[in-house]
C-alpha cells in the first residue's frame, strides 16, 4: 500500500490500506505504545513495565502484556525459579516497530517543542 491523493488511488479498504488501519489502533490503542516504548527502554518485569507506565492499572498492564503477545510484539519468558520469574521483552517484530515509530516520536518531539516556542 501506498499512500497516494490522486484519483485512482488505492480504496481504504483493500487489503493493505486494512493491514495499516489495524496495526496503527493496536499501537494507539491506551497505553500500549508506553508498554512498548519502556520494553525497548530494558523493562523486563511486570513490575518494571508498571513503575515505567505511570498510572496503568495491574488488570490493565496485565491484559494488554498478553495481546501485545499474542500479537507477535512481545516474548513472554518463564523462568522457573522460586518464586517464578516471567519476563516480557520485545520481540524481534515489536523492536522493528518501534524503530520504525522512531521518526514518529522525533517528529512529536519537534512539534512539542514549536509548539512550546509559540508560546513564548
Amino acid at each position: 500500500m501506498t499512500i497516494e491523493s490522486a484519483p485512482g488511488s488505492p480504496a481504504i479498504f483493500e487489503p493493505g490500506c486494512r493491514s495499516f488501519q489495524d496495526t496503527v489502533e493496536l499501537v494507539g490503542r491506551r497505553w500500549t505504545s508506553a508498554i512498548l516504548l519502556a520494553g525497548r527502554r530494558g523493562a523486563r518485569r511486570f513490575g518494571e513495565y508498571r513503575h515505567a507506565v505511570q498510572g496503568i492499572s495491574d488488570r490493565l498492564l496485565a491484559q494488554r502484556l498478553k495481546e501485545l503477545e499474542a500479537e507477535g510484539l512481545m516474548t513472554r519468558t518463564v523462568i522457573p525459579t522460586t518464586p517464578v520469574q516471567i519476563l516480557y521483552t520485545l520481540s524481534q517484530e515489536g523492536e522493528e516497530l518501534m524503530s520504525i515509530l522512531q521518526p514518529l516520536v522525533d517528529w512529536s518531539h519537534r512539534r512539542r517543542g514549536q509548539a512550546a516556542d509559540s508560546l513564548r
